[in-house]
């Protein structure tokens, strides 16, 4: 037990340390572009090329260490993570600054498809939900304080310090994890480099696309269409392997495909309401400052739920918890779209409570699916796809909400929201259908 709780301790600390930086980074644009001299959508690319090497990076990573081993490649995936935080704090133009951010990425990445798999051998399987609760708990209080720590830093301290913050708590993590991580092992196998490769070409290609639609679309119909013919001979080379990068064997296993549908369609609803509700506030007559008030208690309504789902998904059907889950979501999504312009800001502020505690309802449950149905020597693909899973779900719901204000303006928040009660139906529907296959 004691060195259980240090292996949590670090692989918390890893997580925590990735979420800030990510939501921290984004308070720190408008005086990241005054300072190096470059537009602000010059400094959005900050944002978009970590998210591009995580996204891309996720499956090559999580295959890397279920043949190295988990915490060879855990522990090096956050000394990346420090050592490029440092770079970048210390980087005085644009293009050192996105290089370090890539380099940041891909130690995320590492982090990020591991987690699961370290879980899955740091935990017996009958606590398994409780851990993903304890992670799931983490990643939504980082989220939710990320805002308020980065204010408090920038308010004292240049935006070099939001970086330099990374570099102590990575060592701290490094030094724990070093002693306490479970030593997986791996399979010593030869690395596919190849399929690495195609990964990073189509999903790279299509994020890229998806990114560009709006603004470039002849130019991202050609880099949607090489990233398809990337992925089908992606698809075409890892048939025949035994443990594929693409994690193929796993999605046919009937329980996991159907977490995976309904995790991609959960994050879609929460990235539509969470991008759309801003917009109806505001419309609505509140301020920004107001408007963020009525939204904190959303991810701090996630972070209690996930502590009490994992621990009721050890004991219960998971399918049922997450179509309750999801249930709670619509209702709540719903309730707030009717009582927006009417309803007093308590009351709104308890329905997000609501959708945040619906939410954690589902995923922790969803996520125990994913983890607990892959064989263990699989668990570093399963984590790969559980996070890839989740990034393609973020990115449809704020391409939804891009292609609503696209065709009507402002006034396209309400469709918006509207098709994300329809991913959350979805969302429930699958989780019903996993229960149907016992």
């Amino acid at each position: 037990m004691p060195r259980r709780i240090f292996a949590v301790l670090a692989v918390s600390a890893s997580i925590c340390i990735t979420v800030l930086d990510s939501s921290m980074v984004n308070i720190a644009l408008p005086g990241i572009a005054r300072n190096l001299g470059i537009t602000p959508a010059t400094a959005v690319w900050l944002l978009n090329a970590y998210q591009l090497s995580v996204v891309t990076m996720l499956l090559p990573l999580a295959s890397l260490g279920e043949k190295l081993g988990f915490k060879r490649v855990f522990i090096g995936g956050f000394l990346l993570f420090g050592i490029a935080s440092l770079g970048a704090a210390l980087a005085s133009s644009f293009a050192t600054l996105l290089g370090f951010r890539v380099l940041q990425g891909i130690g995320s990445a590492a982090v990020m498809s591991l987690t699961a798999g370290m879980i899955r051998n740091i935990y017996p399987i009958r606590m398994l939900g409780r851990a993903i609760g304890i992670n799931a708990t983490v990643v939504a209080v980082s989220g939710a304080s990320a805002p308020s720590i980065a204010a408090a830093i920038l308010a004292v301290a240049p935006w070099q310090a939001l970086f330099l913050l990374n570099v102590p708590v990575s060592l701290l993590g490094i030094a724990i994890g070093f002693a306490a991580l479970p030593d997986t092992g791996g399979r010593r196998q030869r690395f596919d480099w190849q399929s690495a490769v195609l990964n990073v070409a189509a999903l790279g290609l299509i994020f890229l696309g998806v990114d560009l639609l709006l603004l470039q679309p002849w130019l991202a119909s050609g880099l949607l269409v090489s990233g398809l013919v990337a992925g089908v001979l992606l698809v075409r080379r890892q048939l025949s392997q035994p443990a594929p990068l693409l994690p193929l064997d796993l999605l046919a296993i009937r329980p996991i495909a159907f977490a995976i549908g309904a995790s991609i369609c959960a994050f879609s609803c929460w990235y539509t309401s969470f991008v759309s509700l801003p917009f109806l506030l505001q419309e609505a007559g509140y301020s920004q400052a107001m408007t963020g008030l009525i939204m904190t208690p959303w991810p701090f309504g996630m972070a209690l739920s996930a502590q009490i789902a994992g621990k009721l998904s050890d004991r219960l059907p998971t399918a049922m918890l997450c179509a309750a889950g999801m249930a709670g979501l619509a209702l709540g999504v719903g309730l707030l779209a009717a009582l927006i312009e009417v309803g007093h800001p308590v009351l709104l502020g308890l329905l997000m409570a609501v959708c945040g505690a619906s939410f954690g309802l589902f995923s922790t449950p969803n996520n125990r699916t994913i983890i607990g149905s892959a064989p263990k020597a699989r668990a570093g693909g399963a984590g790969g796809m559980q996070a890839t899973a989740r990034l393609l779900g973020t990115t449809v719901g704020t391409t939804i909400v891009a292609l609503w204000f696209q065709t009507l303006g402002a006034a396209g928040a309400w469709p918006a929201l509207v098709t994300g009660l329809l991913g959350a139906t979805l969302a429930g529907l699958l989780s019903l259908g996993r229960r149907r296959l016992g």
